[in-house]
C-alpha cells in the first residue's frame, strides 16, 4: 500500500485568480484606506450590492481594527448577516443566471461575473446540457424565487449541472442558506483575487509518498507532474523521490510558477515495487497511480 500526501501550502492566503476589475492592491495599502476609500474599493465584492461595504466600514474605528484580509471579509459577512430578510433576498436576486449565451443576456453581468462564468466555460454547454440547465433553472426560479447561485470561479460546467440537479430538490429554508453561503464564497474569492500578493506568499505545491505496507518512505520513486488544460495534460517536470519520499530540491512549484489550475501527478508504482523486491504478477494490477489536484 502506498500513501501520497499532496501538499498545497498556502503560506498566507491563496490568490485564486486574477481580476481585471477591480484592480489589484497590496494588502497593506488596502488596510490603510479611509472608510470612504475602502467602501469604494470593495463596492463590487458583493454582486450589485455596494451597501455591504458601506454598512461594513462606516467609520475609522472599524477600519483601524482590520489587521488581515480575513478581518475584512469577516466584517463584510457580518454586515450581510445583520441585514433584514428582505435585503438578503434582494442580494440573492442581484446575482445573474448562469450559463448565459446570447450577447443580450450578458449585458447585465458585472465584469467579475463575466470572468467567473467564462473560466468555467459556461457558455460552451452542448445543446443537451443547455436544455437541461434552462429547464431545471426555470424550475428552480419558480420554486425559490431567486436565481441559482454557485461560486463558479475555477469550477466546471459539470459541477454546475450536478449542483443545480441536487439543489432544486432542497426545501426553501435549506436552499436559502445554501445560496447565501455561495454568495459569501463568491465574495471571498473576489476579495482574494483583488490582493496583489508578494511572491513569497503565493504558496507551493509538493508531495510526500509513503510506503505504508513497508512502513517507510517511498524512496527513489519516479513521479511526473502535469497541468491539465481543458482536460489535456501538459508535462511540467519529472522527479525522483529522495530517501524521505519527498521531492529533491524542495517544492515542485512555488511563487509565480504555482498558478491557478488543475494538476496531475503520475506515480510509477510498478517500477518502485520492482526496485524494492515486491513480488508482482506478469501483468501488475497496480503499475501507475494518478492523482489530480485542483488549486
Amino acid at each position: 500500500e502506498l500513501y501520497c500526501d499532496v501538499v498545497r501550502q498556502h503560506t498566507h492566503y491563496a490568490r485564486t485568480t486574477s481580476m481585471s476589475t477591480p484592480s489589484t492592491i497590496l494588502l497593506t495599502d488596502l488596510l490603510s484606506l479611509s472608510p470612504l476609500e475602502l467602501q469604494a474599493k470593495l463596492n463590487g465584492i458583493y454582486e450589485h450590492s455596494p451597501w455591504v461595504a458601506e454598512s461594513a466600514f462606516p467609520d475609522e474605528t472599524v477600519v483601524q481594527s482590520l489587521k488581515s484580509l480575513q478581518d475584512v471579509f469577516r466584517v463584510m459577512k457580518k454586515a450581510v448577516g445583520g441585514a433584514s430578510l428582505d435585503r438578503k433576498i434582494t442580494l440573492l436576486k442581484e446575482h445573474p443566471d448562469l450559463c448565459k449565451r446570447a450577447a443580450v443576456d450578458m449585458e447585465g453581468l458585472t465584469a467579475s461575473s463575466r470572468e467567473e462564468q467564462a473560466k468555467a466555460k459556461l457558455g460552451q454547454l452542448t445543446e443537451e446540457e443547455y436544455s437541461f440547465f434552462t429547464k431545471t433553472n426555470d424550475e428552480y426560479r419558480s420554486k425559490f424565487g431567486f436565481p441559482f447561485i454557485l461560486a463558479v470561479r475555477n469550477a466546471t460546467k459539470q459541477t454546475v449541472l450536478q449542483a443545480i440537479k441536487a439543489r432544486v430538490k432542497n426545501t426553501y429554508e435549506r436552499e436559502f442558506a445554501a445560496s447565501l453561503a455561495q454568495v459569501h464564497k463568491i465574495a471571498w474569492m473576489r476579495l482574494i483575487a483583488m490582493i496583489d500578493l508578494p511572491e513569497s506568499n503565493r504558496g507551493f505545491l509538493t508531495c510526500h509518498v509513503l510506503d505504508t505496507a513497508g512502513g517507510c518512505p517511498a524512496a527513489n520513486m519516479r513521479i511526473e507532474l502535469y497541468r491539465l488544460n481543458d482536460g489535456r495534460p501538459t508535462f511540467i517536470q519529472s522527479y525522483v523521490t529522495n530517501e524521505d519520499g519527498r521531492l529533491c530540491g524542495g517544492p515542485a512549484l512555488k511563487g509565480n510558477d504555482f498558478q491557478v489550475g488543475t494538476y496531475q501527478w503520475i506515480f510509477y508504482v510498478g517500477d518502485y515495487f520492482s526496485s524494492t523486491n515486491v513480488d508482482t504478477s506478469g501483468c501488475p494490477f497496480f503499475e501507475r497511480s494518478t492523482d489530480s489536484v485542483r488549486y
